[in-house]
């Protein structure tokens, strides 16, 4: 039997990926233009992140509650940390002159303190670059989120922390947009099997196992239906702009 591998965890090579595994590289990317000195990235995942912004780093400490499944010796000015967040312990104040965190906010209870965390790590003037869904695009409720956030709800949040903050998001093409308008009719169809709305009533923990299984299904039939739309999407096909209510992903740029 095929493992239904969790849709949480992007796959570079699983091709029904490909619609997100192209937008989060182009987060990686934009941060790689913007970093440099001592980066903090909170969130490994799989770690395909690591080779496009460490060669900007001096150094570049990864953190995450699950081990890589990475072979750093590659790369000498990277160190992996085990750790769930918040908060960022054995993490010294202002030794930080970067953090970036991508898709990770939304999985944390207590986001308040965690973005308190990050600004104590970081040196005065120093930036956190992070992304998160944006929830005004979101097309049903993804039971492993805590929370999504809008422009104005992620913006009046980063606030609270930091002196400056800037809100850009990501967008798609068209292509991406044709992709999404077909996920979008896919999952109205599986939705209509929920006439009592029990994915908005039912605890997430209780949704999490039938969410991975039709998001990696979805994905899937979505990939034999059109495998030319799916797979031929790429960076490129994604671009970041001042952020509003149709952008995929909310990318802001927060000064301490």
């Amino acid at each position: 039997m095929r493992k239904v591998q969790s849709a949480e965890r992007v796959s570079q090579s699983d091709l029904s990926d490909n619609f997100v595994y192209q937008r989060s590289l182009l987060a990686y990317h934009e941060a790689a233009r913007i970093i440099g000195g001592r980066v903090l990235e909170i969130g490994t995942g799989s770690g395909y992140g690591i080779s496009l912004v460490s060669p900007s780093c001096e150094t570049f400490l990864t953190v995450d509650k699950n081990l890589p499944p990475l072979d750093l010796a590659p790369y000498p000015n990277v160190e992996f940390r085990q750790m769930k967040v918040p908060p960022l312990e054995g993490i010294a104040s202002g030794s930080a002159d970067f953090v970036i965190t991508f898709q990770v906010i939304e999985h944390i209870k207590k986001d308040f303190l965690f973005l308190r965390e990050i600004k104590r790590v970081l040196r005065p003037g120093g930036k956190l670059v992070i992304t998160t869904p944006n929830r005004k695009m979101s097309l049903t409720r993804n039971p492993w989120h805590i929370r999504e956030y809008s422009v104005d709800e992620f913006t009046n949040l980063l606030s609270c922390e930091f002196a400056g903050v800037e809100a850009r998001g990501i967008y798609g093409r068209e292509n991406v947009m044709e992709y999404y308008e077909q996920n979008r009719e896919s999952v109205r169809r599986l939705t209509r099997f929920d006439p009592l709305d029990l994915q908005h009533r039912l605890p997430g923990w209780a949704l999490r196992i039938p969410y991975d299984l039709m998001n990696r299904i979805n994905r899937r039939r979505l990939l034999v239906r059109n495998r030319e739309l799916t797979t031929h999407i790429r960076m490129n096909d994604y671009f970041i702009a001042p952020a509003s209510d149709t952008c995929f992903d909310l990318f802001f740029v927060a000064t301490k």
